[in-house]
């Protein structure tokens, strides 16, 4: 029998929460934690017994793969925060380094050719390694193309560590998708917001395996 990996969630928003439902549903045990530790409790209840809630600090320390599910620059807040206890972990960045305009849409916050996956890494704690990954569906997308039959939707991945690849794919079939590579970090624009296999870019919805393999 496989061992499950520790995983924390940190950042409770939208994409956090359903991250942390799906990996539940998946019987993927999820320590969750935010900026309001009544917040995570409150969620831990909710999704029942394979959740439990934690201190951004304990979560950290206790987990072997953490999903950050927070703004762009609170990603960077948080290594320079955690830089020790981040060493020898699994980041995993769903992160869009995006803004509200002055239309209601969204805008890039940093260069039209950089990719958060791209500048996180640079500044990554010692010892850590980075993928990004869960961030290429909106909030209510990646709640209703989770665990669909008889295919099922595909979340897309990024990551210059081949060691770390089957944990991460596993995860995300734990959550109830197949997981896609589509290279290394330097492929991270392509699947945040506005990149052409991101579902607020060109790819523009879910896909299955068989569709997505042919857009890499």
């Amino acid at each position: 029998m496989t061992t499950k990996s520790k995983v924390a969630v940190i950042g409770l928003g939208n994409i956090g929460k359903v991250v942390a439902q799906n990996l539940v549903k998946g019987n993927q045990p999820v320590i969750v934690a935010g900026r309001k530790h009544e917040n995570a409790k409150l969620l831990a209840q909710e999704l029942g017994s394979l959740a439990t809630s934690a201190e951004t600090a304990e979560a950290i320390k206790t987990a072997d793969i953490i999903i950050l599910s927070v703004w762009f620059n609170t990603i960077q807040d948080l290594f320079k925060q955690y830089a020790t206890e981040l060493q020898g972990k699994i980041i995993i960045d769903p992160s869009n380094p995006i803004a509200p305009d002055e239309n209601g849409g969204f805008k890039k916050i940093i260069g039209e050719k950089e990719s958060a996956g791209q500048l996180n890494a640079a500044i990554l704690p010692k010892g850590a390694i980075l993928v990004k990954a869960f961030g290429t569906l909106g909030a209510a997308s990646l709640a209703s193309a989770a665990y669909q039959s008889p295919e099922k939707s595909v979340l897309f991945y990024a990551s210059d560590d081949a060691t770390v690849d089957a944990k991460v794919e596993q995860l995300i079939q734990d959550s109830g998708f197949d997981a896609v590579k589509v290279g290394g970090l330097n492929q991270s624009i392509r699947i945040e917001v506005f990149g052409d296999l991101h579902e607020f870019g060109a790819l523009g919805k879910a896909v299955n395996a068989t569709e997505a393999k042919s857009k890499i």
